[in-house]
């Protein structure tokens, strides 16, 4: 056993900003990987993640789906209104609502989104999936820790971003 003052020299050479920084440049490129396979099919980032939200939940109202992309209701109203235009998302009346929307996607908007999450999970299999499993396990674990504190960061914080 190992007393805290023989701790290996990685261990204690670790720098939380340095981590940070690392994590930045990597979200970079695995964000520019999946963009430019995205963008074989005709799809960005913004496009591929309103189809995506809508594959795991339809029917969201605008203000919904904002809140699921962690944008302003604003910033998703023209996104949709091309992805309306270009037949992959549909918009539904509410019963009862003369103000709000139902969106759903079309056919071909399903379809597109099928084949982004395919690309995307393809690029993470290319990648993270061949971390030996040990590894995914640990870095769930800490991830799911740094997400825990972030989130209780946020709600001690008297101005919540939105």
């Amino acid at each position: 056993m190992t007393s805290p003052s023989s701790a290996p020299a990685e261990i204690e050479a670790a720098d939380p900003l340095r981590i940070w920084f690392r994590i930045i440049r990597l979200n970079r490129r695995a964000t520019n990987a999946v963009a430019a396979e995205l963008k074989a099919l005709g799809l960005s980032i913004p496009q591929f993640d309103l189809l995506s939200t809508l594959t795991e939940r339809e029917g969201l109202s605008q203000q919904e789906l904002a809140e699921r992309l962690y944008v302003t209701k604003g910033n998703v109203s023209g996104l949709l209104d091309r992805m309306v235009e270009a037949g992959l998302v549909e918009r539904r009346a509410i019963p009862g609502d003369r103000r709000s929307n139902a969106l759903y996607l079309t056919p071909k908007g399903r379809d597109l989104a099928n084949q982004g999450i395919a690309a995307q999970r393809s690029y993470v299999m290319r990648t993270l999936g061949t971390l030996p499993p040990q590894d995914l396990v640990e870095l769930e674990r800490i991830v799911l820790a740094w997400r825990d504190r972030a989130r209780a960061d946020e709600d001690a914080s008297p101005a919540k971003p939105r």
